[in-house]
């Protein structure tokens, strides 16, 4: 099977944030270069010009911090603080205040994306730099008013505040969702079980049957009794390899009563296009290999696989045209749905999804789904067909 192609990142984002900032402060600082006729030679003046120092320290530190903040939060977060308290002797104003709002995004970030023992350092560092500063200007008797340290230290408890905020409803959002996918696990399961009882039923039925006859033609007709013993032991094979290879779905009592139709398998294939085809979305059905039957488990596993998939494209694709391609193997069968319109561009996978993996998943297969780099989506399963039943082993490739 074919594995899906993942397409390149665009080569602008192949950058990091921090090249992207630096390119802007560079920016910034030729332009104000060339406005300076009368000093060609210096693309900063510190002779007495606090802003350009200011310009620069905040230019480099927000670069730095850029770079470091989705890799080493921390060492962003003091690169932040080391750039406030550098910019306090330039007497810019405007410096240390935009240095400190700088520190209080790290704050945000690392406190959204990262656990408590990262948040609650990154919470303390501010106030630590503005405590040292109080105090070493109470030592050099300076006439020190709070009001200002204190804005300062509220914008980093709202900064600190605001991600703990988030990261809390990710988590619950997360907790949420992976509630639905357990829950979508075992509904699927509880599916699979219902069918594998009418299978089996199914089974006993003819087990039952082929009995019968042998009993009554056992003393008359010895060749006709062999040929329904003969049916019983092929019969109870295929199912006991059915029930080993869905042994992990075990059915739990529900109010819904056995359904007494048939189970579909791949036979019915047909029917779901024309009723697809009733929905206004037209499936071009595809057969490789030379048909033959497959075990009840596998038969039907790979219709509900082609029915979901289908499904999906009416509900989800805004397309009216698919592809359905399933290609009988040695070894295995393969199935593919391909979505030949837009298709979906959200990757985070549904229950529809999650239902189809766990069916191939509990038969020993492979499978996929994922948008394709020329567009559309694809579904690819591929489930392996157990080998003949010899000397009364169940063999599975």
């Amino acid at each position: 099977m074919a594995e899906t192609v993942t397409p390149r990142t665009p080569v602008l984002k192949r950058l990091p944030p921090g090249v992207w900032v630096g390119t802007i402060w560079l920016t910034i600082i030729l332009v104000r270069w060339l406005q300076r006729p009368d000093e060609p030679s210096q693309l900063v003046n510190f002779d007495g010009n606090m802003e350009d120092g200011a310009l620069l320290v905040t230019a480099v530190v927000s670069t730095a911090v850029t770079l470091l903040m989705f890799r080493l939060p921390l060492v962003a977060l003091a690169v932040a603080l080391a750039g406030y308290l550098a910019a306090l002797p330039l007497w810019v104003i405007e410096a240390p205040v935009v240095q400190f709002l700088l520190a209080d995004v790290v704050v945000g970030y690392t406190t959204a994306t990262r656990s408590r023992r990262w948040s609650v350092p990154a919470l303390l560092m501010p106030f630590a730099v503005l405590a040292a500063e109080v105090v070493w200007r109470m030592a050099q008797s300076y006439r020190t008013g709070l009001a200002v340290q204190g804005a300062m230290a509220s914008t980093t408890v709202i900064a600190w505040l605001i991600g703990n905020t988030l990261r809390q409803s990710r988590a619950h959002a997360e907790a949420l969702q992976s509630r639905a996918t357990e829950q979508a696990v075992t509904a699927e399961r509880l599916r699979i079980a219902r069918e594998l009882h009418d299978s089996v039923a199914h089974s006993i039925g003819i087990i039952a049957i082929q009995a019968g006859v042998g009993s009554r033609v056992m003393d008359t007709q010895p060749a006709e009794t062999r040929k329904s013993l003969d049916a019983i032991e092929a019969t109870s094979r295929e199912t006991l390899a059915g029930l080993r290879r869905l042994l992990g779905a075990m059915r739990q009592s529900d109010g819904d009563g056995a359904p007494l139709d048939p189970a579909p398998g791949l036979a019915d294939v047909e029917r779901l296009v024309a009723t697809t085809g009733d929905a206004g979305v037209r499936v071009d059905v595809r057969w490789r290999g030379a048909r033959r039957p497959l075990p009840a488990d596998i038969d039907l596993s790979a219709f509900r696989i082609i029915q979901e998939a289908v499904t999906n494209v009416v509900r989800h694709s805004g397309t009216r045209d698919c592809s359905v391609t399933v290609d009988y193997r040695d070894e295995d069968v393969s199935i593919e749905v391909i979505d030949l319109g837009c298709g979906i561009t959200d990757t985070t996978p549904g229950y529809g999804i999650v239902g189809m993996r766990e069916r191939v998943t509990m038969l020993h297969g492979d499978f996929s789904a994922g948008p394709r780099p020329e567009g559309g989506f694809r579904v690819a399963a591929r489930l392996p067909v157990p080998l003949p039943v010899e000397d009364g082993a169940v063999l599975v490739r």
